[in-house]
């Protein structure tokens, strides 16, 4: 298929493109979302998520980019120039591909290892969770209404294509989600050690708010847990709380 020029802001496909870059509502309703790079639009066509079209900055015609248009003739290709790309792009310094993808809705009913999450603000925070519980072998990950978006571009590059390798549901009931798993909650001076705790079968764990840490009724459905450290360091970042927790698990099974 050959490249589509597209080169003026006021082009209605060009602002739907920058709405799925900047608008959670716009993702939300076109069911969609850009992925950025080829490591994203890699794990996309891994996982079975075909890309709905592509977008090459000019530049990235004079690299190894220009081999996905041969490797997807059949997908729509667009062609912007390099500033006009920039606009798009959710990095600094953009790769020249985008793809637009449609934003997979699944639910793993037979999930036995989960993550309960919420109101993490911080997309980039959220990213990188998502990425370490893919890492220890998490299957779905249920998201309050409060928490980022976890499609958007910044929380995308975060995760680095685990978005791909788990379940993710977002604007969860998690209180009712947590009635349905034996479901951990990291605690500051709860009596149980997190290494006390038996891991090696189904399990949850629950992680909040960056500042606020977890609503009461949730907190309320959980069996609460402390994580052993230093006296001198109050707590840990959540993401970082996060791979302590969930490795514990990838250890007992290990065991």
């Amino acid at each position: 298929m050959s490249l589509i020029p597209l080169t003026s802001r006021s082009n209605a496909t060009y602002q739907s493109l920058r709405a799925l870059a900047e608008d959670r509502r716009a993702r939300r309703q076109a069911g969609a979302t850009l992925i950025d790079g080829e490591h994203l639009l890699e794990a996309a066509l891994a996982a079975g998520i075909a890309p709905r079209r592509l977008v090459f900055a000019a530049g990235a015609l004079e690299s190894r980019l220009a081999g996905w248009q041969a490797r997807l003739p059949g997908v729509p290709q667009l062609l912007l120039s390099d500033a006009l790309f920039a606009t798009l792009s959710p990095v600094d310094s953009p790769t020249g591909l985008l793809a637009e993808i449609a934003i997979p809705a699944v639910v793993n009913e037979t999930a036995q290892f989960v993550v309960l999450l919420e109101d993490i603000q911080d997309p980039g925070n959220l990213g990188a969770l998502l990425r370490t519980a893919a890492a220890a072998g998490v299957e779905q990950a249920w998201l309050s209404t409060a928490c980022a978006d976890a499609w958007s571009p910044k929380c995308l590059r975060g995760g680095q294509g685990a978005h791909f390798r788990l379940a993710i549901q977002e604007r969860a009931d998690l209180a009712a989600v947590a009635r349905r798993y034996p479901v951990h909650a990291a605690v500051l001076g709860a009596p149980q050690s997190l290494f006390d705790l038996d891991l090696r079968g189904a399990a949850g764990f629950a992680f909040g708010n960056e500042g606020a840490g977890l609503s009461e009724a949730l907190c309320a459905c959980s069996s609460p847990f402390s994580i052993p450290m230093s006296d001198r360091v109050e707590s840990l970042n959540v993401a970082a709380a996060a791979a302590v927790c969930l490795f514990e698990r990838v250890r007992q099974r290990r065991a």
